[in-house]
């Protein structure tokens, strides 16, 4: 039997995020030689009850229809015997017995990974600060990683692919989707300059839990996290806590005392649970790579068509969508990827509430 079908009979075994998958595979070796022993040894002091029952009730064949899914939407699959597998979840307890690709994962191998998360709904400080050091990290030669969501994720791709560098998109939805929608422009971006992975497949069913499960793969994807603005609770916080638990060192941005989305980044900051980044040098040497030389910006293209015609209507006072909308003329669709091109490009800033300025 090939070793894909394997692999996702196994994934379905488990379920994902399963504690006990490298306990499994420490073992038993792979999934082949699970399946072929499910029937003859007793996994009872490894698996859970509902697991034992999946064990032997699934069938390596049910999972077919997914394999030809993911042939035709041209998503690739890999586990931990893959040479694209990421190295980094092999020394993880929970690790993705089964990680679903589009891009090009390949391309990551060797390099050094460094994860940056935040608010899905950032200050302007904030924006400017992931934006500033994320550029600066790329152009050091540092992959950023980050969860493909509304705010800081985004900001962090952004700033990768405009420093002409690699960057992957950890999704929390199956592989066929792209949550939120909007992102799909930036998706198709990182999918050309770096890799999407998501550890649920086409047509899979996913929780609110799928995401904070979500967290724990870019803990352990990067050799060093990021947190540029974060309030005390929320869902950066728990990709904290799984860096923390994987001996990933942690970097924090520091932020205003007023601001409740410095809450989080400051408090790691006073506990000693993370080192203040001000620039990337102050990760970037620690990690063993030097930080560039400060070179002249160049002057962006002007914007042309749709995208130009909105750059026109915004400036320093920001402005919601209905009322881009309205002074625009321009369909709910037009416009929105008139503001996606322009907020990838680093022209516009995306403030709380759909609202939209200008930058500089």
């Amino acid at each position: 039997m090939d070793a894909e079908r394997c692999w996702l009979w196994l994934a379905r075994v488990l379920g994902p995020a399963a504690e006990n998958a490298a306990d499994l595979l420490a073992a038993y070796g792979d999934a082949p030689t699970v399946l072929q022993a499910r029937f003859t040894e007793d996994f009872s002091a490894l698996l859970t009850p509902p697991q034992l029952e999946r064990l032997h009730s699934l069938d390596p064949a049910d999972g077919d229809r997914e394999l030809a899914a993911c042939r035709r939407l041209g998503v690739q699959l890999l586990y931990p015997s893959h040479p694209d597998y990421p190295v980094a979840f092999l020394a993880i307890p929970d690790l993705p017995v089964l990680l679903y690709a589009t891009g090009e994962p390949g391309q990551l191998t060797g390099r050094l990974l460094v994860g940056m998360v935040g608010s899905r709904r950032p200050s302007p400080y904030g924006v400017e600060a992931a934006a500033r050091l994320g550029g600066e990290l790329a152009a050091g030669g540092a992959v950023l990683v980050s969860g493909l969501a509304d705010g800081l994720d985004s900001q962090a791709h952004a700033a990768a692919l405009n420093a002409g560098e690699l960057t992957v998109g950890v999704l929390g939805c199956t592989i066929d989707k792209t949550y939120p929608a909007s992102n799909r422009v930036l998706r198709g971006r990182i999918e050309r300059q770096g890799a999407v992975f998501s550890e649920y497949g086409p047509g899979a069913q996913t929780f609110p839990a799928s995401f904070l499960q979500r967290n724990r793969l870019i803990a352990a994807l990067s050799d060093a996290l990021v947190v540029v603005e974060a309030r005390h609770k929320s869902g950066t916080m728990s990709t904290v806590r799984h860096a923390q638990r994987y001996g990933r060192p942690v970097y924090a941005v520091p932020g205003s005392i007023f601001s409740t989305l410095s809450e989080g980044t400051n408090a790691l900051l006073a506990e000693g649970r993370a080192r203040a980044i001000c620039r990337g040098a102050d990760l970037l040497e620690p990690l063993g790579l030097a930080a560039p030389a400060a070179a002249k910006p160049r002057r962006a293209p002007r914007p042309a068509g749709d995208a130009g015609r909105v750059l026109a209507l915004l400036g320093p006072t920001p402005k919601g969508f209905e009322q881009l909308l309205q002074e625009s003329a321009l369909s709910a669709g037009a416009l929105l990827a008139a503001l996606t091109q322009l907020e990838l490009a680093g022209r516009i800033d995306a403030l709380a509430g759909r609202r939209y300025q200008r930058r500089g």
